[in-house]
């Protein structure tokens, strides 16, 4: 896989993402309106691409509810906004292992339903992207687990590609790396293939530029590709992102902080991605010429 630096990066605002983010800050959007709004506003800071899920308006929780989706996209395109819509499909993936001798009794923090359950919002909107998370995971301390097997990944890809939708591969840790190729080389993926390397979220890829490295060397050639980490290093990692040759995420899914002590919006974290982008001496393309290079369906 060729390293050498991109000079035309895709940013990606990812804009609430689906952890207990709501109560640390009041810049992450729950509502259709509040997420539209802040799509509209990482768009004019110069994002080609947001990527969305959706939120319980009245609690806050992550939900998989088709009308939320369908709200947002709607008041998305009704503020005439031109912006890359990539919906999650990972959504339904959640199982938390029941304590002590009964592992089956499972905890509240259970979501679990089949491949193909987690895309209804992906054949009735057809955005541009939509994501396919591409393995199983322990996912932090404790007893959750997401869960995403070959059969149901196999059968999600076979739906994503029938759909004319792009997926992103979402790569947690290199055996998710290793079946996404498979996948690929199956002709379960079309080209351009499309790698999202998620580092940094326990117990995936830790945020290591060896291992963003080695990631990366394994990729299939041709792939376009981006990278992310949480936290503290999200700014940093945009910056190893573009030096690999790769395309960009921000946004406050993955981190809340514009600096120390201060609370980001989208808007604000686009902002300054941009400007680290720029400074390498790179650009950030438009959402059509992201669509271009992706040869998405709303391109062609």
């Amino acid at each position: 896989m060729n390293e050498t630096m991109n000079t035309e990066v895709i940013l990606t605002a990812a804009l609430t993402g689906a952890g207990d983010t709501v109560g640390r800050s009041p810049h992450v959007p729950v509502t259709p309106e509040q997420i539209a709004a802040s799509a509209v506003e990482a768009a004019g800071a110069g994002a080609s691409a947001v990527h969305i899920h959706v939120r319980d308006p009245e609690t806050g929780a992550p939900s998989r509810d088709n009308a939320l989706y369908r709200e947002v996209v709607e008041r998305i395109k009704e503020s005439g906004t031109d912006i890359v819509i990539n919906l999650t499909a990972g959504m339904g993936g959640d199982l938390e292992i029941g304590q002590g001798s009964d592992p089956f009794a499972f905890g509240a923090a259970t979501d679990l339903v089949g491949g193909l359950d987690r895309l209804p919002h992906v054949e009735e909107l057809l955005p541009d992207i939509c994501t396919l998370d591409c393995g199983t995971l322990n996912f932090g301390d404790g007893s959750s687990v997401y869960i995403s097997t070959p059969d149901m990944l196999r059968a999600g890809a076979q739906r994503i590609q029938e759909l004319g939708v792009r997926p992103e591969l979402e790569i947690f840790d290199t055996g998710h790396l290793w079946f996404a190729k498979q996948m690929y080389a199956e002709g379960l993926i079309d080209d351009p293939s499309m790698f999202q390397l998620c580092t940094g979220i326990p117990y995936g890829a830790p945020a290591d530029p060896g291992v963003l490295q080695s990631m990366v060397r394994m990729l299939p050639e041709g792939a376009e590709w981006a990278s992310f980490a949480i936290g503290r290093m999200q700014m940093p990692w945009v910056a190893q992102s573009v030096l690999l040759g790769g395309h960009a995420r921000v946004g406050l899914e993955d981190n809340l902080y514009l600096s120390r002590g201060v609370k980001a919006t989208n808007g604000q974290l686009v902002e300054k991605a941009r400007g680290i982008i720029e400074a390498l001496g790179a650009r950030v393309v438009s959402p059509d010429e992201a669509r271009a290079k992706l040869k998405l369906r709303s391109a062609r």
